[in-house]
């Protein structure tokens, strides 16, 4: 059996940990262990479940120096961003802890007996139950709040599903670390063995999502590894649920009149966005639409001069390193682009790339590796001459999950643009950049393909537990053998419409 291996991006170093990779019977063991409990923790009280969140989020926070610390050996990331994304993440656990408590996530609707114009209607009641245990797939670029105790996992949880996760091999001794944490808060608050699970190794990665006792699979990656895992869930004996957020080139649109008012400032914002975590984040703006003229040719001046007195940067690994270089190669190769900022790299040390070209030249079909995502710090300058040059361009790039306008009082009219957005993206920003994601009741964090496998769902904020969820009608149902949320007397105090009505 192999050991797992945990590496420094920054120094090269590699240790083997005191972990094996995951056997395929391991992972149907870890996941049967996992149905075992599922009923038996869907049935707890909404109080307790949301304790038990909130227990979590404390160990988090109490062995706060020590996940940092292993997160910076294995991420480079730095102390401040860590420190950072590992206070996000446990307030992620706590803020699913209130909407469990709120209860409205359940959907709680009854209808009464009655007759009615297509004769009588017997007692029916409604709600969402969850589906049972989930996997979850960890991030790289994340190693808390999108990895082991991430957001997937919180909002599986919430929803009443046990959770197997899959390490990623990025920061495996984070990983088993948090899950650590996770573990003594499931037991301090009194969850059954086998609530969560935790697997390594790629073999391991597809028996999770074959395991016949798996129901969904969340995923955060890039689109072949989520394309081929898609597929595989697809292509089981049951299919099941795969909800897959696989990036983005993320368009950010400047209109001449807010580049001719701002110019210098949209330009050194750009360069902080699109480096923001070595451009490392699913949200990083890649596509850059800026206006043909003085003002744009000052706001691209701008975006150059930020970006050219950047240092080198490390990134998650030689690999994930290797493809940015490869994707700024094969960018590169495309007829009618400019080059305007790069440099020299090796290893996981990578620089800064900006690419420039006409609007015509984007909209190309022979163009497609301008539309696709390059993971890094790497942007394409998109110029246009007017309003129907824009829109061309802007066709012909694919869906993402952000997408930005940059706009002026004096503009006649940048509605279109943001209505063309909200077809393109699942969040359109004004006046600011895509990179960071707020944890929150009104967040979306999804898109249309190839941006996630599920354009309805979103991977942060309180809607991300919809996703563990299905409906299930109860028809005449005695009171006595009725869940508490869909009795009469409503002892949980959860929303309910009753007979059309709120409450």
């Amino acid at each position: 059996m192999t050991r797992v291996i945990s590496r420094n991006p920054a120094t090269g170093t590699e240790r083997e940990l005191d972990v094996l990779e995951t056997t395929s019977d391991g992972v149907v063991a870890l996941t049967e262990l996992a149905a075992s409990v599922a009923l038996d923790f869907a049935r707890r009280p909404l109080a307790w479940r949301a304790g038990l969140l909130r227990a979590m989020a404390d160990e988090l926070e109490a062995d706060a120096a020590n996940l940092v610390a292993i997160a910076l050996d294995e991420t480079a990331l730095g102390q401040p961003r860590l420190e950072g994304e590992l206070r996000r993440t446990a307030f992620q656990l706590r803020f699913f802890a209130d909407v469990v408590e709120d209860g409205d996530f359940l959907h709680v609707s009854i209808d009464h007996a009655k007759d009615s114009p297509m004769g009588p209607l017997p007692d029916l009641r409604r709600m969402r139950v969850a589906l049972g245990p989930v996997g979850v797939f960890g991030s790289s670029n994340f190693p808390f709040a999108f990895s082991v105790p991430g957001g997937d996992t919180a909002s599986a949880l919430a929803a009443g599903c046990p959770v197997v996760i899959k390490a990623h091999p990025a920061h495996p001794a984070t990983s088993q670390a948090c899950f650590d944490a996770l573990v003594r808060g499931a037991r301090k608050g009194g969850a059954p063995e086998g609530l969560l699970g935790l697997v390594f190794g790629f073999d391991a990665g597809i028996a999770l999502v074959d395991a016949p006792f798996i129901s969904a699979v969340g995923f955060t990656g890039s689109v072949p590894a989520g394309r081929a895992l898609w597929s595989r869930a697809n292509a089981r004996p049951s299919p099941i649920p795969f909800f897959g957020e696989l990036g983005a080139a993320n368009p950010l649109v400047v209109t001449p009149a807010a580049a001719k008012e701002r110019a210098r400032e949209i330009g050194t914002g750009v360069a902080g966005s699109m480096t923001l975590g070595v451009g490392q984040f699913c949200t990083k703006p890649g596509l850059l639409f800026i206006p043909q003229d003085a003002a744009g040719d000052a706001l691209v001046t701008s975006l150059v001069d930020s970006l050219r007195e950047l240092s080198s940067m490390t990134m998650l690994s030689e690999g994930i390193a290797d493809n940015f270089r490869s994707g700024s190669v094969t960018i590169s190769g495309v007829d009618g682009n400019n080059h305007l900022v790069g440099g020299d790299d090796a290893g996981t040390s990578v620089n800064a790339q900006l690419f420039e070209v006409p609007a015509t030249v984007f909209a190309d079909p022979s163009s497609r590796a301008l539309r696709e995502e390059c993971f890094g710090p790497l942007a394409i300058v998109i110029r246009y001459l007017d309003r129907d040059d824009l829109a061309k361009a802007l066709a012909s790039a694919d869906a993402a999950l952000t997408f930005s306008v940059f706009t002026a009082p004096s503009d006649d009219d940048a509605s279109w643009l943001i209505e063309l957005g909200q077809t393109k993206a699942g969040r359109v920003i004004a006046n600011g950049f895509p990179t960071g994601v707020g944890v929150s009741w009104s967040m979306q964090h999804g898109g249309p393909w190839p941006a996630t496998t599920s354009a309805s769902a979103t991977s942060v904020g309180a809607s991300g537990i919809d996703r563990w969820l299905r409906p299930v009608t109860y028809q005449s149902v005695p009171e006595e053998l009725l869940l508490d949320a869909l009795r009469d007397d409503n002892p949980l105090g959860v929303h309910q419409r009753v007979d059309g009505v709120a409450r």
